[in-house]
């Protein structure tokens, strides 16, 4: 059954507010329509030439046509820890970084709050946080 757009909202206001309750320490790298990012609080290097960015990208929810997409690259660096946090969230990971939402019921508030902790705290310890 195709993604209604009442879902799709649903999904991506659900998870937006989870994010939200993220700044500060975190920050907002973008709020539009259909997307919304959270980046560290300091400027740091990036990349092969280290250019200096306004904030390491930390996570963000993105509304698609079929579904809702979740990004968390925090898992990059303790994927072991991470996954005993999210029991039922694991379902929905697609690739390394990314949760793909087509049900509310999917979206687990507890399991996304408890991981977004996780990765504040990641992002602290890596000099990626004031």
């Amino acid at each position: 059954m195709p993604l209604t757009p009442e879902v799709r909202n649903a999904i991506f206001e659900s998870i937006k507010s989870v994010l939200e309750k993220q700044v500060p320490p975190m920050v907002v790298g973008k709020n539009k329509e259909g997307v919304f990012e959270l980046i560290g609080n300091k400027p740091v290097p990036y990349g092969y030439k280290k250019e200096i960015v306004p904030g390491m990208y930390f996570s963000s929810v993105v509304a698609r046509k079929d579904m809702v997409s979740f990004y968390f690259f925090p898992i990059y660096f303790k994927e072991n820890e991470f996954k005993d946090l999210m029991p039922t969230l694991i379902k929905c990971l697609k690739g390394k970084t990314c949760f793909n939402f087509k049900k509310t019921e999917q979206v687990n508030k507890k399991e996304l709050s408890a991981l977004l902790k996780n990765g504040v705290q990641a992002w602290k310890k890596n000099g990626y946080m004031k």
